[in-house]
């Protein structure tokens, strides 16, 4: 059969560097930092005392304050950024589309777990009464968000959550792709959000060595391809992207951002938390995503990748891409947004798409910051667009995440071509 062809047709964002697309995207070029003090809890005991939290963010700007209690803060940014994505696309309209061709699929690694905390939290300090929130598990599953999504619009499609660590969010984008590729929907809600910066998400990350504690210099911390890079930097949010039918969006007039050419899937089969030290799921993955796609890997322009700023990651990464695009890694463009965003775990896939969507709309790169040593490990002939952004054509965007357990996605995006 014939696959549709499947486009973006509107976007939304809740980060730690704005909490709208225009705000982050303008913040990724100006190279800003999302990192800071934590405040949301007193972090003073911790390793790691800072994080890229989300700020200003006033949920009952989008929902009323009743609505708003029923939902942990995964949900609530993964609500609102759908929200935004579906009046950006010009779905939020009576009757603007068909209730049983719109779905949602939705990631997150963890969901509620702010939720989750808190309830153990009440629990162990009363008498040993079992004296749960009635929203206790609805507000904690981590389905719940696109539940809350189709509710919201009143979607009858597919609706299910992808949870594949870091890389939720990116196989949400692949399994809307596949649905409307094979005529299941025309109009997917795809995406991710993350709430995990609280005493249970810091302390566990810290307990595995898995964050930065580069204390006394938080916006510094995330070092992704830096000689002294120590760990990643937690973030929180969510992005939201709308996917289309092609022809769905032209009869309706809508606007197209990009085209989502194809995206990839593989395993490490290796070890929980740490990547196959060669890059060989990493290299996998871009192969099979490049095979979906049915494009050469000349054709890609920038890789915008896991980068978390951890000692094994980077390197891992660096040599699957060497092993992929072979010479044509020198003209890639290659950055990682994690150096501003910190990593938003099942967010993470979501909003580097978004990153992706943006670049090749706009043809510029946004950088990679905190550069300030050359690691010997690294191929530093690469160009990993360190400190300012670059202008160049962008034709196609690959966008790579990789999770705990071994799980790696990567999505590519091109310049819509009617």
């Amino acid at each position: 059969m014939e696959f549709k062809r499947v486009v973006v047709t509107g976007l939304g964002a809740i980060t730690p560097l704005g909490n709208n697309v225009s705000d982050y995207w303008n913040a990724l070029l100006n190279g800003v930092s999302g990192a800071a003090p934590i405040t949301r809890f007193d972090a003073s005991k911790f390793k790691t005392q800072f994080a890229c939290e989300v700020k200003g963010f006033n949920v009952e700007d989008y929902l009323d304050r009743k609505e708003a209690r029923k939902l942990d803060p995964f949900s609530q940014y993964g609500l609102c950024s759908s929200i935004q994505a579906m009046k950006d696309a010009g779905l939020d309209g009576e009757n603007a589309f068909d209730p049983d061709r719109a779905g949602v699929i939705w990631g997150s690694g963890i969901g509620g777990l702010q939720t989750f905390q808190d309830e153990c939290f009440n629990f162990s300090k009363g008498d040993g009464t079992p004296r749960f929130n009635p929203f206790f598990i609805p507000k904690m599953i981590a389905d719940i968000c696109s539940g809350h999504i189709s509710i919201r619009f009143g979607m009858r499609g597919p609706n299910f959550t992808t949870v594949s660590a870091c890389a939720s969010g990116t196989n949400s984008l692949i399994d809307a792709l596949t649905y409307i590729r094979l005529g299941k929907a025309d109009i997917i809600v795809a995406g991710g959000s993350e709430a995990a910066v609280c005493e249970a998400g810091v302390g566990g990350f810290n307990a595995m060595h898995a964050l930065s504690t580069r204390n006394d210099s938080p916006e510094t911390a995330s070092r992704p391809f830096d000689a002294d890079r120590d760990g990643f930097v937690l973030g929180e949010g969510a992005g939201c992207i709308i996917l289309e039918d092609l022809d769905h969006a032209i009869k309706r007039g809508a606007k197209i951002y990009a085209e989502v050419a194809g995206g990839g899937m593989t395993a490490d089969a290796n070890h929980i938390t740490a990547p196959h030290p060669e890059g060989l799921g990493a290299l996998n993955v871009m192969r099979n995503a490049l095979k979906d796609a049915d494009m050469n890997a000349d054709e890609i322009d920038y890789v915008n990748v896991h980068g978390t700023s951890t000692p094994l990651g980077d390197v891992a990464e660096t040599k699957a891409i060497l092993g992929v695009f072979a010479e044509h890694a020198y003209k890639l463009n290659i950055s990682s947004t994690k150096s501003m965003t910190g990593h938003l775990l099942g967010a993470a896939g979501a909003i580097e798409a978004m990153a992706c969507i943006l670049a090749v709309q706009n043809d510029i790169i946004p950088p990679t910051i905190n550069h300030f040593n050359d690691d010997p490990t690294l191929d530093n002939k690469l160009n990993f667009t360190f400190h300012k952004p670059q202008k160049r054509i962008v034709r196609a965007a690959l966008s790579n995440t990789f999770g705990f357990g071994g799980h790696n996605a990567s999505v590519i995006v091109k310049k819509y071509i009617p």
